[in-house]
């Protein structure tokens, strides 16, 4: 369990940077669906980032004094739970497994912690993310600083623990890059599948199905997120879920989907035609978008901004309106003055891309930090960090939009890494131009 041993030492050093103190780090609760049926649990990112360990009911304190600690609070083995609801470690099995420096029942926090909580510095803690557990904390305080007459001191100061978690996970390191590579190459083999398989007919629902046959199949715990399978004009709503639509001959179908491997996500997204050929405002339209995309893989590499990616693909874009009749040059003027104007936005209105790791929309600030009263410019990339790159256009009916484009939503999106001198495509596996696209429908068939 090095990984997560080492984060644990780089957490502490980072606490006792700031002066010490104590870092509490829940994982999530279980949910109820509906009468007795839950909803299926996921860990907290932050919580397994540290520990590895999936149990629900499960809190992380590290101590950063004079020396440190590392303790995890566990539910207690319990065989008749295990016959219903499957193995548990247990304390002291979780502590050895996973390598702690101690563990307790998760009953025992509100005896324990308050005595970690003596004369430390500070609290690290993630205040307003768990409404119970807020409580708790402000007990375990409240009981500290009920000692004060036998000398003991509360913490003075609340620190939000992730900001130091947010930095250490924004640069990812081999291994968590690995898994990102399995994940986005299971994803594209789905999307791939989604491709060969459709046909006029189907419905949004039995593309989706397809998708979560490959994920699973290919040993993929989850979805990274709820898949958008949107055919027609549904392909201009950004945030569609695959619904009853039927596939109909000459209209293109949006899927953006992936799954989540180990605890992280990939995240794709390709439009095809549901016959299998583009039309000629399709392919146009396609076109753009690809280029555009290419446009900002190129901007992605040591030293650039987060930024420069999606400037790129908006010029791009832009260009591709006005050539296109899309955006009509004797009403908005030159490239620069769509630009500068955001006439593009009327068609292209979401930025280039997101952070990606353990959280599909990952944890990470896209501006520099600077010193306070400065203005913040946008993110420098850094080898390690990993990015969506995932132009589109999409065009609804519209006075002044050529009807051959009405009902046109295409993305393209692909997942990335920085390098040393460049970017590595993790989904590069999934089909994306139009010469493959239609070959692989073609073998459907």
């Amino acid at each position: 369990m090095k990984p997560y041993a080492d984060r644990r030492e780089a957490v502490l050093a980072d606490m006792r940077a700031r002066g010490g103190g104590i870092a509490i780090i829940p994982t999530a609760r279980e949910a109820m669906r509906n009468s007795d049926a839950d909803y299926p649990y996921r860990h907290d990112s932050y919580f397994y980032y540290l520990t590895g360990f999936i149990e629900p009911e499960s809190v992380l304190v590290l101590v950063a004094g004079k020396t440190s600690q590392t303790i995890l609070f566990c539910r207690e083995k319990n065989l008749e739970r295990e016959i219903w609801d499957g193995y548990r470690f247990g304390p002291e099995a979780a502590r050895e497994k996973f390598g702690l420096d101690a563990a307790f029942p998760i009953d025992a926090m509100d005896t324990e912690v308050p005595k970690l909580m003596a004369n430390a510095a500070a609290i690290f803690y993630a205040l307003g993310s768990d409404a119970r557990l807020d409580a708790q904390v402000q007990g375990w305080l409240n009981a500290v600083r009920g000692q004060a007459r036998a000398g003991i001191t509360a913490p003075a100061a609340v620190l939000d623990i992730r900001v130091l978690l947010n930095e250490m996970r924004l640069r990812k390191d081999p291994t968590e890059i690995d898994v990102m590579r399995r994940a986005a190459k299971i994803s594209a083999v789905a999307h791939e599948r989604a491709m060969r398989l459709s046909r006029p007919g189907m419905h949004e629902y039995e593309i989706e199905a397809e998708l979560l046959h490959e994920f699973r199949r290919n040993g993929s715990q989850y979805p990274a997120y709820t898949s958008i399978v949107a055919t027609g004009a549904n392909s201009c709503v950004l945030h569609y879920r695959a619904g009853d639509a039927v596939l109909k001959d000459g209209d293109l179908v949006l899927i953006d989907a992936g799954c989540e491997l180990d605890s992280y996500a990939s995240d794709i997204t390709r439009t095809y035609p549901a016959n299998g050929k583009f039309s000629g405002p399709q392919k146009a339209l396609y076109e753009i978008v690809l280029a555009a995309q290419a446009a900002a893989i190129a901007e992605i590499r040591p030293g650039k901004r987060f930024t420069d990616g999606h400037d790129a693909a908006v010029r791009v874009l832009a260009q591709g309106m006005l050539d296109t009749g899309l955006l009509d040059a004797k009403k908005v003027g030159s490239l620069d003055d769509v630009i500068a104007k955001g006439d593009f936005r009327q068609f292209y209105m979401h930025r280039t891309g997101h952070w990606l790791g353990m959280d599909v929309h990952d944890v990470g600030e896209y501006r520099d930090p600077v010193p306070e009263g400065e203005e913040k410019p946008w993110r420098t990339l850094e080898a390690g960090m990993a990015l969506t790159v995932e132009p589109g256009i999409y065009v609804r009916p519209g006075e002044g939009v050529p009807e051959q484009f009405w009902n046109i939503g295409i993305r393209i999106e692909d997942d990335a890494v920085v390098t040393h001198d460049g970017c590595d495509i993790l989904s590069e596996d999934a089909p994306k131009s139009v010469a493959d696209i239609e070959a692989i429908m073609r073998q459907g068939k």
